[in-house]
């Protein structure tokens, strides 16, 4: 059984590239179905799609890189040339020590952060529900699991990790001398919007507003930080109320264009605007960061303010590795055992076999009026030799090298106790 990884990240591709192969969570039950109908061997599949990544996870008889390459060139509508320079391509270990670093977090943008564990697990449950997943990408994912909560239990690779949301609070703190003397508004109510709520309300803004589609838990997350709740149609019109605008939702168009930000501008009488899109596809028009008196940021320019702490975590990737190794280790020794199941089936079946004819002939010998010691006797020396006469046939093969690889085998099976 061959496993194989196809995926772009943060690393290897740009967020415009990123965001066309983004997958809307309501669409990936059909995206997984018509990756299944790609190929011909296999049924194994999985897509990890978050706001840093898009991977693809297969498992088959055997590796199908041009069919997999060709369904995520076409389902983001791009050249397979263009796409093939952006991604990578894991096989066999590599793609299992992938999965691995992956949920462990040390594959992130933000090292050792643990919400990608989450997602993980999210999109195997949704593949496991649309019954993509078999029993080896199941098994891999479970172990990937499994040793990302080691990794996290037994290294301090989460100890000095700088979050998305403190990255923002840290940039939005170079624009502004005082966080406190700051309107801020967030556009969604979702796990990373929440983060950063905490983070700013932490730094007491002078007012905080959550925009979303549901009001119910837009109201829910303001009234947790004193804050108010307005709905997203009502976002043109009140954006130039806002000196600080973070937003991170699921929308697959943006929400925020560029005129809306550049009557804000003249409303606001040129005041700057700090701007931080945590979403992918990305919610404000790209645009927008052009415009004079608007410090945009996108995920990609939180990169540099996250590695500042990175240098204190290398002796906790150090010793993450080392466990991915020994968990990487035990996925291809097992894969390697599910390698020989037929064998195993093929030699149950021809051992069955023989137990049921040999049974037969006693039956029929005890019919007769034989002795049970003396049907037993004849029972178990037929069975004796059916089970030696293809050892010693192969210790009297012809062939010297043959007979040496059988005489080793045969002391290795039969010989050791």
């Amino acid at each position: 059984m061959a496993v194989w990884t196809l995926g772009l990240n943060h690393r290897t591709a740009p967020i415009d590239l990123r965001e066309r192969f983004a997958f809307a969570s309501d669409q990936l039950v059909l995206s997984l179905q018509g990756l299944r109908r790609t190929f011909e061997t296999h049924k194994e599949v999985a897509i990890l799609s978050t706001c840093n990544r898009t991977e693809v996870y297969c498992a088959g008889d055997e590796v199908q890189w041009r069919q997999t390459l060709k369904w995520l060139a076409d389902t983001g509508k791009a050249h397979v040339d263009v796409l093939q320079s952006h991604i990578y391509r894991l096989e066999g270990d590599a793609s299992a020590r992938h999965a691995f670093r992956v949920a462990s977090g040390l594959d992130s943008m933000v090292l050792g952060e643990s919400q990608i564990l989450g997602q993980f697990k999210d999109a195997v449950r949704l593949a496991a529900d649309s019954g993509a997943l078999g029993t080896t990408l199941n098994q891999l994912f479970q172990r990937s699991f499994a040793v990302a909560k080691e990794v996290r239990t037994s290294t301090d690779i989460g100890v000095h990790s700088i979050s998305m949301a403190a990255a923002s609070v840290r940039l939005a703190s170079r624009i502004f001398e005082n966080i406190k003397d700051t309107n801020v508004l967030f556009v969604g109510a979702g796990e990373m919007i929440e983060l950063c709520v905490a983070h700013f309300a932490a730094k007491s803004p002078r007012s905080i507003t959550i925009a979303n589609r549901s009001a119910t838990r837009a109201d829910m997350l303001a009234a947790m930080h004193g804050g108010q709740s307005i709905s997203l149609a009502d976002l043109p019109a009140r954006l130039h109320e806002f000196d600080v605008v973070i937003s991170c939702t699921a929308s697959t168009l943006p929400l925020i264009g560029l005129g809306a930000v550049q009557r804000a501008l003249r409303a606001r009488k040129n005041r700057p605007i700090f701007m931080v899109d945590l979403a992918v596809p990305r919610d404000i028009e790209p645009e927008v960061k052009d415009l004079s008196g608007v410090y945009l940021y996108t995920i990609d320019d939180l990169t540099h303010v996250i590695n500042s702490g990175q240098s204190h975590r290398q002796e906790a990737v150090a010793e993450a590795e080392a466990i991915i190794d020994g968990g990487v280790q035990k996925f291809m020794a097992w894969l390697e055992r599910r390698n020989h199941v037929p064998l195993i089936q093929e030699l149950n079946l021809q051992a069955d076999a023989w137990r049921q004819t040999e049974l037969a002939r006693a039956r029929k010998r005890i019919e007769k009026g034989q002795s049970v010691d003396s049907v037993l006797e004849s029972l178990s020396m037929a069975l004796m030799k059916k089970m030696l006469n293809g050892p010693l046939r192969e210790l009297n093969h012809p062939d010297g090298v043959q007979r040496e690889k059988a005489l080793e085998a045969v002391r290795h099976i039969f010989l050791n106790d």
